[in-house]
């Protein structure tokens, strides 16, 4: 049987040693804890314009995809569902508008947090991906037994 994997995009924003982490709130998925802006493909939008637009959505801010530089691909397999996912991170360091949390009912709050201390309530497979983005990982697989 041929598998469909859920995939969805994640921006790693970063103004100097920082980047930008939002709280989730209200969405049934790890509410309260921390996480990248991020959202799912649709069908026919290439991986790059997907992160534009939920960027757009969910912070106000304007990508161009000579912003975006390619950071790290993650095959995981969901710890709510299951179900398998492919997770694709971009880097990002210039933008432009003011970020703004456009979506307050998905979430709590906006913040830049150091690199080197990012806070303990933080989903964990995201974590893993940023590690991986430090160390210059393209690939990783997390969540399998």
């Amino acid at each position: 049987m041929r598998n469909t994997n859920i995939v969805a995009t994640f921006l790693v924003l970063q103004k100097e040693n920082k980047i930008l982490l939002s709280k989730r709130h209200n969405t049934g998925y790890h509410d309260g804890d921390w996480s990248l802006v991020a959202g799912h493909v649709d069908e026919g939008e290439p991986f790059s314009q997907a992160i534009i637009r939920e960027v757009k959505e969910e912070i106000g801010i304007m990508l161009q995809p000579n912003n975006l530089q390619p950071a790290h691909i993650m095959h995981r397999k969901s710890d709510s569902d299951g179900s398998e996912r492919v997770d694709v991170y971009f880097v990002a360091t210039s933008w432009s508008g003011k970020i703004t949390n456009k979506e307050p009912d998905k979430c709590s709050e906006l913040k830049w947090f150091d690199m080197a201390d990012l806070p303990e309530n933080m989903i964990a497979s995201v974590r893993y991906a940023l590690d991986a983005v430090a160390k210059g990982e393209m690939y990783s697989e997390y969540g399998w037994k």
